[in-house]
């Protein structure tokens, strides 16, 4: 397997959302695209799907480590070689791959926040730091995208925490700031034991109301000249919108299952918005 393939598999296999976005970008920058994709995957698993904080820290460490390398020249794993060899300038990289590695870190020291304050500071780092990445190496013109990908980028993530409440719940997590919950009257408890409740239903609307006026807000701010060169955080964009529809269509049951749209439905949309003026 190449560095490529190892990329795709591990960050957009066929029928995911990330394979429908990555397939929007030209085809030159595709393959950088997806190895930054496949970055910040093996950083989620890291953080995310390690039940051990201390092992969860090692391997956060050996990451630190390989990003170092990376920047030096020399790295090992497939994912930063694949970066290596498409990326111009590596070192110039390296302070934006470490605020991303160091949002995931937040995992292992936190899983609950006391307001939204508190938690924009996880959401910049594993939403915004990344999407400001995607935007510099699909950018054609002049650097300066991180005005409006941040943005974009924190609201990508705030429909991504609407999305996977429940599985986050499962996982000892709960995004939903501590004073949110409470104004909702929700406990932690009712996410953790699937317990719906109008009340629940009247958070989760709030949340979803959130992310799509961030992400509706975010999309219009992208500079005309960039529509076209950002066509994968476009698409990544528009989806997160129909899963957020869709999500409060069944009437946010997200505590038990994982609402998801077809992958033919995740193929017109992507395509769609990709395309649009």
């Amino acid at each position: 397997m190449n560095f490529d393939d190892y990329c795709l598999q591990k960050a957009a296999p066929p029928g995911s959302s990330t394979y429908y976005a990555l397939r929007q970008a030209s085809a030159d920058r595709q393959p950088l695209i997806a190895a930054l994709f496949a970055l910040r995957r093996e950083f989620e698993e890291t953080a995310k799907e390690t039940h051990d904080p201390t092992v969860g820290r090692t391997k956060l460490a050996w990451w630190q480590k390989e990003l170092a390398a990376f920047a030096e020249g020399s790295p090992s794993h497939p994912v930063t070689r694949a970066l290596a060899q498409r990326l111009t300038d590596p070192r110039a990289e390296y302070p934006a791959l470490q605020t991303l590695l160091a949002g995931f870190e937040m995992d292992l020291d936190q899983a609950r926040y006391l307001d939204f304050a508190n938690l924009q500071r996880y959401i910049g780092g594993v939403g915004g730091a990344f999407a400001a990445l995607l935007a510099r190496v699909s950018t054609r013109g002049p650097d300066d995208t991180a005005r409006w990908s941040v943005p974009l980028g924190n609201a990508l993530m705030l429909a991504q925490l609407v999305q996977e409440i429940g599985n986050d719940a499962r996982h000892g997590r709960i995004y939903v700031p501590i004073d949110e919950l409470q104004r909702y009257d929700v406990t932690a408890a009712d996410l953790i034991n699937r317990r719906y409740s109008d009340a629940f239903t009247e958070l989760m609307q709030f949340q979803t109301n959130r992310a799509r006026e961030a992400l509706t807000a975010a999309l219009a701010a992208i500079p005309a000249p960039e529509r076209r060169a950002q066509r994968t955080l476009r698409a990544q964009a528009a989806l997160s919108l129909a899963l957020l529809d869709e999500v409060e269509r069944e009437r946010f049951q997200v505590l038990h299952q994982q609402i998801a749209l077809t992958p033919i439905r995740k193929l017109w949309i992507a395509w769609r918005a990709a395309r649009r003026a």
